[in-house]
């Protein structure tokens, strides 16, 4: 089953909540990958995400290390999150080298910016994210891939 949504996000200030939103019907399981040009608000989705699900700290991108976990809370139970950016990634051994194939499993949540840099080494995502120039905002697009990411987003509240 498939879902799109498509939603126009005024400033930085819509696109936190917008993740914050996302967060409130997530799965774990899920592996959400994010498309935009550099600069269009993904680290920034992610950010609004995080925090809502209790991580407190700082949300960077992580194009140098290709990837930062995190641990929250979701419904009471612990949460693996790991936040890829594969913007500079180059050596496909370093993700097998690296173990990240492993972190992509039924009780964590894979959020993925620059997909497209791993190619076939990515399984396929449940939901993907699109973020692009709109006016004075941006123009965010949600479309899932699967079963699980359908269902989620038909619990998604758009209202920003």
């Amino acid at each position: 089953m498939t879902h799109d949504i498509t939603i126009k996000l005024a400033d930085e200030a819509a696109t936190l909540k917008c993740g914050a939103e996302i967060a409130k019907v997530l799965v774990p399981g899920l592996s959400i990958y994010l498309h935009g040009d550099l600069g269009a608000g993904k680290t920034t989705w992610v950010r609004g995400l995080l925090h809502q699900l209790g991580h407190t700290g700082k949300v960077k991108s992580p194009t140098y290390t290709l990837v930062e976990p995190y641990q929250v809370s979701l419904s009471g139970d612990l949460l693996n999150v790991y936040h890829f950016d594969l913007y500079r990634f180059t050596d496909p051994e370093e993700w097998d080298a690296a173990g990240f194939r492993d972190y992509f499993n039924a009780s964590s949540l894979c959020l993925v910016e620059w997909p497209e840099q791993a190619g076939e080494l990515l399984p396929a995502a449940d939901i993907e994210l699109f973020l692009q120039p709109y006016k004075d905002g941006r123009k965010l697009t949600l479309h899932s891939n699967s079963a699980i990411g359908g269902a989620m987003l038909t619990r998604f509240n758009p209202i920003i």
